[in-house]
C-alpha cells in the first residue's frame, strides 16, 4: 500500500498532477470548454448546410419568377388569384376536410 503513495511524495509528481487537473477542469482553455465549443461548431455547421439548401431553393424560385408565366403561376397557387373573366373551383378531398370524426 505504501508503494502506491510513494510517487505522491515527490513534489514534481504532485505539481504535475495538480497541473493536469487544473488544465483539464478549471482553466479557461480546459478540455470541457473545448468539448462545448466543438459541439457549438458542429451545430453551426448543420445550420450552414440547412441555410445553403434554403438558398438553393430560393434561387430556383427566383429563376422561375423571372418570367411572366412564373409570376402568374405563383400568384395563382399561393394567393389564389384569378383573372377577371374566369371562375376558380377549389376541390378538396373528403380526407382533407375537417370533421368531428377525423379531427
Amino acid at each position: 500500500m505504501l508503494k502506491l503513495f510513494k510517487p505522491l511524495k515527490n513534489i514534481y509528481v504532485l505539481i504535475l498532477i495538480v497541473f493536469i487537473v487544473w488544465m483539464t477542469l478549471f482553466d479557461a482553455n480546459s478540455w470541457l470548454m473545448h468539448a462545448d465549443l466543438n459541439q457549438d461548431i458542429e451545430d453551426l455547421n448543420l445550420k450552414i448546410e440547412f441555410y445553403k439548401s434554403e438558398i438553393s431553393k430560393d434561387q430556383k424560385e427566383i429563376i422561375s419568377l423571372n418570367s411572366v408565366n412564373g409570376i402568374e403561376k405563383y400568384a395563382r397557387e399561393q394567393y389564389k388569384m384569378k383573372k377577371d373573366n374566369e371562375v376558380i373551383y377549389i376541390i378538396e378531398d373528403q380526407d382533407s376536410l375537417k370533421t368531428k370524426t377525423n379531427e
